[in-house]
């Protein structure tokens, strides 16, 4: 039975998993994405399952995945009051010079084009896709403050970012009485560990949501090389070769693992990342339904010290990126 957790230190309670919406959307955005009629099947298979949760961004498809999310989520929900939206500002959505970043501009535009597109009053958790190297601190928190204060966006979250920067907008939103974020959507993966290092524990010592983008390292995970290597994902996406270290050393315990307990390697992955402390739920995308429903599996698979043990032990440090 799907599980419900606070996420971070906030009243708001999400599914353990996150279904992620990016692969639902402008079928000429990427290869591997999946047209409206495609996906309104996975929103009512997450939803039976529990689900609650569900990440978008205004980037993804320019907007189109925005317009799928929200109008599917009005078709499979009763009220909108049981489900929690996520959505993302940060990335270009056209050619203008403030088509972009975290600007207090760009951020109240954007807004207010998501709650359009997505055909809803207000975002549950609206979240800065990026840092802004060209806007203030203090300009960005104080936008985002207005948003919440004007009954737009309810919680507010980052992602991928050092954890020094992190918690300098927390600093500035406290120490001006803004509201701070309440999650922090990173890659956390049997082959990205880095946020182990110092992200992961800011989170726990703060009380900070976490909520894992690509859990299966963009599909490396669920398959074979081979497969993987033919798979569109595989041949499309320029990505995949920045994971490095000790790669099929560590996808060779995951077989390993997967084998001896006669599950997938995909089940496998998620439970390992559902298990690390921290983690509030892995965002999870999924364009066949099986994917879905090992995902979905994964929540109630309990991996052992040893096996976990073994997952673990191949692992090299890598530089810190955010992909």
């Amino acid at each position: 039975m799907m599980e419900y957790r606070r996420l971070g230190s906030s009243g708001v309670k999400v599914s353990q998993i996150c279904l992620g919406m990016m692969t639902y959307g402008d079928t000429t955005w990427r290869d591997w994405v999946l047209g409206a009629e495609a996906s309104f099947p996975f929103v009512v298979r997450a939803a039976e399952a529990g689900v609650n949760f569900f990440d978008t961004a205004d980037m993804y498809s320019t907007g189109v995945s925005e317009e799928i999310t929200g109008d599917a989520l009005r078709q499979v929900f009763t009220r909108r009051e049981d489900y929690v939206l996520a959505s993302k500002v940060y990335m270009p959505m056209g050619d203008g010079p403030n088509d972009r970043g975290l600007s207090r501009k760009h951020i109240m535009e954007s807004c207010d084009a998501s709650l359009k597109r997505l055909g809803v009053d207000y975002i549950d958790l609206y979240q800065i896709h990026r840092w802004d190297d060209e806007t203030p601190i203090e300009e960005t928190m104080e936008a985002l403050n207005d948003l919440v204060r004007a009954g737009k966006v309810l919680y507010l979250g980052a992602s991928s970012m050092p954890v020094w920067r992190f918690a300098t907008a927390q600093h500035v939103a406290r120490v001006n009485g803004f509201t701070p974020f309440v999650s922090m959507q990173n890659q956390v993966n049997l082959l990205y560990r880095e946020e182990e290092r110092e992200m992961l524990p800011y989170c726990i010592d703060q009380g900070i949501g976490v909520i894992p983008w690509s859990p299966l390292a963009r599909g490396r995970l669920a398959r074979a090389k081979d497969a993987f290597d033919q798979s569109t994902r595989g041949q499309s996406d320029p990505r995949i070769s920045l994971y490095g270290g000790n790669e099929w050393g560590i996808t060779d315990a995951l077989s390993e693992v997967s084998e001896a307990r006669g599950e997938s390697r995909a089940k496998v992955a998620l439970a390992w990342v559902m298990q690390k402390a921290g983690v509030t739920a892995p965002i999870v995308g999924a364009s066949k339904i099986g994917q879905l429903d090992e995902a979905i599996a994964a929540t109630e698979l309990v991996l052992t010290p040893e096996e976990v043990k073994i997952l673990e032990a191949p692992y090299t440090p890598q530089d810190p990126h955010n992909m």
